[in-house]
């Protein structure tokens, strides 16, 4: 179980009844989150004075009321890294804060050293950043352009040379496969796959059906002696467990160690409960 400690930026107040309560530097926003089955541990009044609330209008739609709107150049700095925020339609703010121990981890992997990384359904560019600021030259790859923009924006705000991130707006297993034809070779790959989603031209990505083949193609783009490779997912259809051995299976003629867990964020105060937000598996030597 992987969770950050060390953010001051952020903070997940409470969470229960299928929301959470968060911080986002002084801005508080509750957003759904349907792994929250539990009772909430604050009082509502605190709850109230939210300055933005996510309402579901169904299960896959809904829309934010916004009583105090976030500032205009709405930022969150962690560490040496600083992101962009935005409220969008789907509940998202364009950052995941679960997902800073994985930050630490490719900076570690990396180390200073020039390795090119390939970063697939790459998102806002957390990642990126990060694996950028670390010294390693990135294939940063999403299919929605507009979402490239928002991350071309985040290295931006890092002052990220603009030679240190390659820009692809493809469909990523088309991507990839394209890449293993070309004999092209990557240091480390990151890949962090939706439950479900569509590619540049329409194509349909659904997990459980496509990671498994996700990961035997990019094994194929590791080199000889590569350094990592890393996978979130967000889906309680598969366990932790069940990843790191699909992992396993893609890599075991390559050695190394696989390990593998679930992502959580910690409520703040010292009773504060785990609030589980992902699973990863990680291959590394």
């Amino acid at each position: 179980m992987l969770f950050p400690d060390d953010w001051t930026d952020y903070e997940l107040v409470d969470s229960g009844d299928g929301m959470k309560l968060e911080r986002f530097g002084l801005y508080y926003l509750a957003r759904p989150d349907p792994r929250a089955i539990w009772s909430r541990r604050i009082h509502a009044d605190v709850w109230g004075k939210a300055s933005a609330r996510y309402l579901r209008t169904s299960n896959t739609e809904g829309h934010w009321d916004i009583i105090t709107p976030p500032p205009s150049n709405w930022n969150i700095t962690y560490r040496d890294m600083t992101f962009r925020l935005e409220t969008t339609a789907f509940k998202h703010l364009g950052i995941f804060p679960e997902q800073a121990v994985n930050w630490m981890w490719l900076q570690r992997m990396i180390a200073g050293r020039p390795l090119s990384v390939l970063n697939l359904f790459a998102y806002t560019g957390a990642a990126t950043v990060a694996a950028a600021k670390a010294g390693a030259r990135v294939t940063h790859l999403d299919s929605v352009k507009s979402t490239i923009s928002r991350a071309q924006e985040n290295a931006q705000l890092n002052q990220i040379p603009s030679d240190r991130i390659r820009w692809i707006e493809d469909d990523a297993m088309k991507f990839i496969t394209r890449e293993v034809k070309r004999g092209n070779v990557y240091d480390g790959i990151i890949l962090d796959p939706p439950r479900f989603g569509r590619g540049s031209k329409g194509e349909v990505w659904k997990l459980l059906d496509d990671l498994p083949r996700l990961l035997m193609t990019s094994a194929d783009l590791l080199y000889p002696h590569a350094s990592f490779l890393l996978v979130n997912a967000y889906t309680a259809d598969i366990s932790a467990l069940a990843l790191g051995n699909l992992v396993t299976s893609a890599l075991n003629h390559r050695g190394g160690t696989v390990t593998c867990g679930e992502l959580c964020l910690k409520e703040s105060g010292d009773a504060g409960r785990f609030l589980p937000s992902g699973i990863l598996a990680r291959w590394s030597r």
